[in-house]
């Protein structure tokens, strides 16, 4: 049974991949960068790119990481071209004067957002370490990611975490969601690069979420955190299935043999599974008690379900888990297009409007996990 399920999974993996090269990266090559001014689109309609939508940093980065990453998969027009325009914007039009990312334009390049968020440096850094991947040593990346660290680590006072992500209130709560992008960064340059840096900070990342993150009274990882003058550690904000399965993922990459790494995010994804799939879908939020809190269901949450699942699914079974996930993502796909849904509604109902660019990076990484477990045979 376990092969057989194995087979229907790889089977629909396949399908995911052929629709990603086939239709996809072609339609979102063709579309979705604005010749004119430079830059990505944030949103394509069936008509066309929405050219009134300002345009945030961190999807820009999540573009660049999305092309860089086509490569893998064997597609290849246009790809370096594509990247090297994206960066050029982004060190052009973003990059602030102390070396951090600016946060939002408008789509005639006129600054909106001037402040530097956590957020998205971690995917500038996400972006830095595919890029270079794709272009090499000679493209400077692995120069520009480590100058980028370095900025962001004076505006952190060394080191991340039990702080607040913005630069307007320092009272702020902490963010968890930050931190786990920035964890995803340190690891794709860990794998690319031998300085200690990247896994020192992965290292202190995942300690802060192992033992202060991690709700004890339901075993869930919470979305926003504040410290109190005594120490005592407040934990608030909703619990993200999501987010559940996206941490128990980067948790699995991080240490695949540490046990206790490896059981805190089985726990993780456990919880996501048993409270947080309604229907065969991923919703978005849960209440503290792991009851509904919000039952739309966003796409993303379904490709860090399909991520984690097949993760695990190497070595503890749950194929047909797996098989379910990538049924679900494709329920979001819009025939023959490239482009998808954003938002189901509880009634199975999806809220018809343009496909949001930030959701192809989550697309792309659900794909190239699974491409990775198949091929680990």
């Amino acid at each position: 049974m376990s092969s057989a399920a194995r087979a229907e999974a790889e089977r629909a993996y396949l399908q995911l991949r052929r629709w990603l090269v086939q239709e996809a990266y072609p339609r979102w090559i063709s579309s979705g960068w604005d010749r004119a001014g430079g830059g990505f689109y944030e949103r394509l309609g069936a008509h066309g790119p929405v050219v009134t939508d300002a345009r945030r940093a961190r999807v820009q980065f999540r573009q660049i990481f999305a092309f860089a990453r086509a490569a893998a998969f064997g597609w290849h027009e246009h790809v370096r071209e594509r990247v090297i325009d994206g960066l050029d914007h982004v060190y052009a039009r973003y990059r602030r004067s102390d070396g951090l990312m600016r946060t939002l334009l408008g789509p005639d390049g006129a600054v909106r957002e001037e402040r530097a968020l956590l957020y998205d440096q971690a995917f500038a850094l996400l972006a830095l370490a595919e890029a270079h991947r794709l272009l090499g040593s000679a493209a400077g990346c692995a120069h520009r990611a480590t100058e980028l660290l370095e900025a962001l680590m004076r505006r952190l006072g060394g080191t991340p975490g039990l702080r607040a992500d913005t630069e307007s209130d320092a009272q702020a709560p902490c963010l968890a969601n930050p931190h786990m992008h920035l964890l995803e960064a340190m690891l794709a340059w860990r794998d690319l690069d031998a300085s200690p840096q990247w896994s020192r900070l992965a290292e202190r990342i995942v300690d802060l979420a192992l033992g202060r993150w991690i709700d004890p009274a339901n075993g869930a990882l919470r979305e926003a955190f504040a410290q109190q003058a005594d120490g005592t550690l407040v934990r608030s904000g909703a619990v993200e299935p999501g987010h559940l399965f996206e941490w128990a993922g980067l948790l699995l990459r991080f240490d695949m043999t540490g046990v206790p790494v490896r059981a805190a995010a089985r726990r993780l994804a456990q919880i996501a599974e048993a409270h947080g799939v309604h229907h065969g879908f991923a919703v978005n939020a849960l209440n503290a008690d792991l009851s509904v809190h919000d039952a739309d269901a966003r796409l993303w949450p379904q490709t860090e379900r399909i991520k984690t699942l097949a993760r695990l699914a190497q070595d503890e079974g749950g194929w047909s888990s797996v098989r379910e996930a990538i049924g679900a993502l494709r329920a979001y796909f819009l025939p023959a297009s490239g482009l998808w849904l954003d938002r189901r509604l509880p009634d199975g109902a999806f809220v018809e409007e343009p496909s949001p660019a930030s959701s192809f990076y989550h697309i792309i990484e659900a794909v190239s996990t699974l491409e990775d477990v198949f091929a680990a045979r």
